[in-house]
Formats: structure tokens, sequence, C-alpha cells
């Protein structure tokens, strides 16, 4: 059962994930105005405006993983507790 339940994680992982770069991506036009600088290299976005992109997507993409695998872990342990007889 213990992987049904890592599977069941990297689904939630990847579906917060996808949700939470949806988020970034709208709250960052909403405040600038503009359309994220999703590409580094393109000298179209200043530098400063990059470098805000990417730190602000990895802090975000930092705190989902953090916060999916302890909740992964938790129903791992919260199950293994009081497992269901069938």
């Amino acid at each position: 059962m213990n992987i049904v339940f890592k599977l069941l994680g990297t689904g939630v992982s990847l579906g917060a994930g996808f949700v939470a770069s949806k988020l970034v991506d709208t709250v960052w036009e909403k405040t600038t105005g503009n359309k994220p600088p999703k590409d580094g290299a393109d000298l179209g976005n200043s530098l400063r405006s990059a470098l805000t992109f990417a730190l602000v997507s990895s802090a975000v993409a930092a705190v989902i993983q953090v916060v999916a695998g302890r909740t992964t872990q938790k129903a791992i342990a919260r199950f293994n507790a009081h497992p269901t007889e069938v």
C-alpha cells in the first residue's frame, strides 16, 4: 500500500505545482501588467524582472514540494497507525 501513497503523493505534487505555477503567472501579470518573463535569456525583459520572477517561482515551488511531501508522509503514518481491515 506504501507505493499507492507514493504515487498519490507524486500526483498531488504535480497537480499542486501546476496550480501554483498558474497562480504565480496570474498574480505576476495582474501586479506588473506584463506577461511573466519565463525565458531568462530573452533580452526583451529586464534582468531585474527575470530574476525576480525566477526567485518567486522557485520559492513557491519549494513551499509546494515541502507541503506536499509532509502531507503525504502524515497520510502514510495515519494509515499505518490505523489500517482498515478488508
